[in-house]
């Protein structure tokens, strides 16, 4: 980082040469960010980041195990916490900017949303969601932990560990902020400003900036194009009626944010390659657990500081014998022996509202070949979702318009009001099959494919038949 801010400076080439407030250089750093450019800290939130708590992020992959068939995708929670931070205090400065004597912004206000975007992914576990949704619940069976609580937990402890000389209702409002999208009792009883709580985590309609830096950044590292420009939605938002608002123009831009965000699930998070590495390795945390604890340090805000990706690597070098399996599906995962995928299908449009996950025992259970018997833990299942942060709901008809910046009216907008191109569909759900021993691939997709003949009178199309993908010699 490099001491020095501008004190005066512009938003974008798309805001009228918006400038914000003033800034004194000797109490700011900067530091670059290749998505964002010079991004500027303030003293309190300088507090926050240098302690380890915080700088364990750089060892938290931002898309987990997605490095390991995506090459590029190798950034880090902390500079993604770092880029929301950023937005979040741009996002602010247009508002008050162009509403600023209608909100009554105060610099608490300003505040409260920056360090709730720097601070929002402290809780984060290793290999980011792999953690918290595919581990622990294996795990903790019932257990309704989320990392947006633990980040709320982690902020009262960097708060005591470091004496950081934070108002305790500055702390307060940070936490609320965090849990807004998976709390909505943290809103409900508010009486004035809920607008605020919807720009880092919306859980009112889904639009955030936390979006906004994860589909930029992600495209980037991935090598994917992206169709959707965040500019332009901040530059069109309003605050009416105690809600961010959009100009009812923007209304495709939106939906180019939701459809490029399920781009990215089909495509990057759920890449076929990439569900069988996490598989692989939930695997390896299970077996492990025991040992060394992994799961047991959620009740701990200090011993959960110590966990972060460097997991993996402590499993491998760890020479205990009681840790030998677990080292063994490592050493799998990087000569790149993995679960074998099968098959896959995806669920009727009409069976989805019905849809129970699918389980290694269903397929076990309509094995019909002779001469191989199949065993549960013989096979792994991946039951992927896919929809536009509504199910099977269109997140739009969540989301209030306004017609120009003459009116104060806000209104709703139907998806037939626009366009008949729009998709009729807003939820996909994925059931893939994979083989842990190479030798059952063949009978694993002869009983998968038995299964959705019983369950819906049709089988998958195979993708590859069992012996070319053996055969094949390029593995990503």
């Amino acid at each position: 980082m490099g001491s020095g801010a501008g004190v005066e400076f512009t938003a974008n080439s798309h805001s009228n040469n918006v400038h914000f407030p003033f800034h004194d250089r000797r109490h700011t750093k900067y530091v670059y960010d290749n998505v964002h450019g010079n991004i500027h800290l303030d003293p309190l939130s300088l507090e926050f980041i240098d302690t380890e708590q915080f700088q364990r992020l750089r060892d938290l992959k931002q898309l987990g195990l997605t490095y390991l068939v995506y090459p590029g995708a190798v950034h880090s929670r902390f500079e993604h916490s770092l880029g929301v931070y950023w937005l979040s205090g741009q996002a602010l400065n247009r508002l008050q900017y162009f509403q600023g004597p209608e909100l009554d912004i105060h610099q608490s206000d300003i505040m409260a949303v920056k360090l709730a975007g720097l601070l929002h992914d402290v809780g984060h576990g290793p290999f980011s969601h792999l953690f918290d949704r595919a581990f622990l619940p294996l795990v903790l069976k019932g257990s309704e932990w989320s990392h947006e609580q633990m980040s709320a937990e982690m902020i009262d402890f960097m708060v005591d560990e470091h004496n950081i000389d934070i108002d305790p209702n500055l702390q307060r409002r940070v936490k609320e902020m965090i849990l807004a999208s998976c709390n909505t009792t943290v809103t409900n009883g508010l009486k004035e400003k809920q607008y605020l709580y919807d720009i880092v985590a919306n859980g009112r309609n889904g639009i955030d900036v936390d979006k906004f830096d994860y589909i930029a950044r992600d495209c980037r590292a991935c090598g994917i194009g992206c169709s959707f420009h965040y500019e332009r939605l901040m530059d069109s938002m309003r605050v009416i009626g105690d809600e961010i608002c959009y100009r009812a123009k923007e209304y495709l831009t939106i939906q180019r944010l939701f459809s490029t965000r399920a781009d990215l699930f089909r495509t990057v998070y759920t890449h076929a390659k990439v569900k069988a590495l996490e598989l692989m390795f939930v695997d390896a945390l299970l077996l492990a657990d025991k040992h060394l604890g992994i799961s047991s340090s959620i009740h701990n805000p200090a011993d959960y500081s110590k966990l972060d990706d460097t997991i993996m690597k402590r499993i491998e070098t760890d020479p205990d014998e009681e840790l030998r399996p677990s080292r063994e599906l490592i050493l799998r995962m990087r000569r790149r022996d993995l679960y074998q995928f099968c098959n896959e299908y995806a669920v009727p449009k009409d069976q989805l509202e019905h849809f129970k996950d699918v389980t290694a025992h269903d397929i076990v259970c309509s094995q019909t070949k002779a001469g191989v018997n199949l065993r549960e833990e013989d096979i792994a299942i991946s039951n992927v979702r896919i929809d536009l942060t509504r199910g099977k709901d269109n997140p739009l008809e969540w989301i209030h318009f306004f017609k120009d910046y003459e009116c104060s009216e806000k209104f709703l907008v139907a998806g037939d009001q626009i366009s008949h191109l729009l998709p009729a569909s807003y939820q996909d759900t994925i059931v893939r099959v994979y083989s842990k021993k190479p030798e059952l691939v063949e009978a694993v997709s002869e009983a998968f494919e038995n299964f959705q003949l019983k369950t819906y009178g049709i089988k998958a199309q195979v993708h590859e038949t069992p012996k070319k993908k053996r055969s094949r010699s390029l593995k990503l």
